[in-house]
C-alpha cells in the first residue's frame, strides 16, 4: 500500500518504520522542520521524506494517511484529503493492526500521565514483558516492530482517539471530562466528551472499562447500558448507588469488587506507602490498581510497587527536605484546576509559590483553600497583580519575588519545621522561564542550594 505520514516527530518515524518494516511504500511529509534525530532516523532507514512544506500533489497519491495527533482537522492538507476520501488514521491504530499484545489504554483530561506510568511500573516490577507508548513520547508503532511485549500501556489523548476506528484496547480507562481543547471540538463539551468515549467503542465482553463514577460528565456521556464490556467504575467514597469495582474503605485502604473470576469476596490494598500526593492521584491509583488487578498481579506485588513509583518531573514531585520542611515542585500545574489538586492534597500548612504568565485565570475556587491552608503566598511572575487582588485579604502574608532563586528563599523564611513549601504556579511560565520543566529544574536547583 501506498502510505503518507503526515509529521515527523516520535509518532510519525515510528509509524513511517513499521510501515516500511511491513512492505508499505512509505513517504513523510512535515510542514515544519524535522528535528534531527528524527532525521537521521528517516535517512538510515532509507525512507523518502519532506519538510517546511505538504506538498499536495504527492500526499494526495495515498492509499492511506497517518497523521501526528498535532495537526487539526481543519488544516486545508486534512480538508483535502476528505473531499477525496483518502482515509486518514492515528500511528495508534495503524499499530494496533500489527500486535497481538494486550492493550491498556488510558485517557482522561487530567491525571493521564501519571495514571498511565503508574501502571507500567506496575506490570513492570510484577516481571510482565510491558512497553510504554503513545502520549508519554514513545512510538507504539516502532516497538510493534521488534514485537518484544505481551502487553502495552498507552496513553491516549483525545486527538490521538480521534483517528482511530478498529482499534480495541483490552482494558480502557477514563479517569475524567472537563473542558479542555474545545477549540479543536466546535467549542462543544459534547463532542469533547465523544472524543474521549472513542476509548470504549471497540470494546466488547472480553475487554474492561474502568472509569471514575464520580465524575458527572462521564455520567452524563456514557451510556452504559448500551455496551458489552465489562463496567469496573471507581469511586473515593462507598456509594450504594453504583456496584462499584473500588472505593476507599480509608484515607489509603482501597476496596476491590467485581474483579475477574472473583466474586466471592472483596478484596483490600493498603496505598499507605505511596509517594503520591491529594485526592487526584487517590482517583489515579483505584483505576492502576484495577487495571493491574485484572492484569493479574496480586496485593503484595500491587502494594510493593506502589511504594517505588516516582512520578514524571514537575507533578507534585518531593525534591528535598531541609529543617522539616519539605519543598514540592509541582510546576506543571500551569491551570488553576491543577494548582487546586495541589492545595487540597497537602495538608500541613503551605507556603505557595505561584504566579507567571495568567491564561485569563478564574482563581475564586482557591480561595477557600487558600484561606485554610496557605500561611503566605510568594508571587512569582513579571505582572502579579491579579494574585495580589485576589489572595491580598485571604492569606496573613504575601509578597513578591522576579526570580526562582530569592522565591525559594524566601519561601525558606518564611517556613517552620512541618510546613510545605510549594511551588504550584498557576500560571503558564513564559514570562521568567523557558517552559514549566525549566521553572521546575530552577527550584529544585535552588532548593539543593539552600541544603548546601
Amino acid at each position: 500500500m501506498n502510505i503518507v505520514i503526515l509529521g515527523a516527530a516520535e509518532s510519525g518515524v515510528g509509524a513511517a518504520l513499521l510501515a516500511q518494516a511491513k512492505g508499505h511504500a512509505v513517504f513523510v511529509s512535515d510542514r515544519g522542520a524535522i528535528q534531527a534525530d528524527y532525521k537521521e532516523q528517516l535517512t538510515r532507514a532509507g525512507i523518502e521524506f519532506e519538510e517546511g512544506q505538504h506538498t499536495l500533489e504527492r500526499v494526495l497519491q495515498a492509499e492511506e494517511v497517518i497523521k501526528s495527533p498535532g495537526i487539526p482537522e481543519k488544516a486545508p492538507v486534512i480538508q483535502a484529503l476528505r473531499e477525496r476520501n483518502i482515509p486518514v488514521i492515528s500511528e495508534i491504530e495503524f499499530a494496533g493492526r500489527y500486535t497481538a499484545a494486550k492493550c491498556i489504554c488510558i485517557t482522561g483530561t487530567n491525571g493521564k500521565t501519571t495514571t498511565t506510568l503508574l501502571i507500567y511500573h506496575l506490570l513492570k516490577e510484577a516481571g510482565l514483558k510491558v512497553g510504554l507508548a503513545g502520549n508519554v513520547g514513545y512510538s507504539m508503532a516502532e516497538q510493534v516492530i521488534a514485537n518484544e511485549h505481551e502487553y502495552y500501556v498507552v496513553e491516549l489523548s483525545s486527538f490521538q482517539l480521534d483517528d482511530t476506528y478498529d482499534f480495541q484496547p483490552w482494558i480502557s480507562i477514563l479517569l475524567n471530562i472537563t473542558p479542555d481543547h474545545l477549540d479543536r471540538y466546535g467549542y462543544s463539551l459534547e463532542n469533547y466528551a465523544q472524543a474521549k468515549l472513542r476509548i470504549v467503542r471497540n470494546q466488547d465482553s472480553s475487554g474492561y472499562f474502568i472509569y471514575n463514577a464520580d465524575d458527572e460528565n462521564i455520567q452524563r456521556y456514557f451510556k452504559a447500558a448500551l455496551r458489552p464490556v465489562h463496567k469496573m467504575p471507581f469511586s473515593l467514597h462507598h456509594r450504594p448507588d453504583v456496584h462499584l469495582a473500588a472505593y476507599y474503605k480509608s484515607e489509603d485502604v482501597i476496596c476491590l469488587d467485581m474483579l475477574p473470576g472473583y466474586y466471592s469476596e472483596t478484596e483490600e490494598i493498603s496505598t499507605a506507602n505511596s509517594p503520591l500526593i491529594g485526592q487526584h492521584n487517590r482517583q489515579n491509583m483505584m483505576a492502576a490498581v484495577l487495571a493491574a488487578r485484572v492484569a493479574g498481579l496480586n496485593s503484595g506485588q500491587i502494594e510493593s510497587a506502589l511504594a517505588t513509583f516516582h512520578n514524571a518531573d514537575h507533578r507534585l514531585q518531593p525534591v528535598g527536605e531541609i529543617g522539616g520542611v519539605r519543598y514540592i515542585n509541582d510546576s506543571k500545574a500551569t491551570n488553576v484546576e491543577a494548582a487546586w489538586y495541589a492545595l487540597d492534597g497537602i495538608r500541613q500548612p503551605i507556603v505557595w509559590i505561584a504566579g507567571g504568565t495568567d491564561k485569563g485565570n478564574d482563581y475564586s475556587s482557591l480561595l477557600h483553600l487558600a484561606e485554610s491552608r496557605v500561611k503566605a503566598l510568594v508571587c512569582l511572575g513579571v505582572d502579579n497583580a491579579k494574585l495580589r487582588a485576589a489572595f491580598g485579604n485571604v492569606v496573613p502574608h504575601l509578597e513578591e519575588t522576579q526570580s526562582m532563586a530569592e522565591a525559594v528563599a524566601r519561601a525558606s523564611a518564611l517556613a517552620e519545621p512541618g510546613d510545605v513549601v510549594l511551588l504550584s504556579p498557576c500560571c503558564a511560565s513564559f514570562d521568567l522561564f523557558k517552559n514549566y520543566e525549566d521553572r521546575g529544574r530552577q527550584f529544585a536547583a535552588a532548593v539543593a542550594e539552600l541544603k548546601k
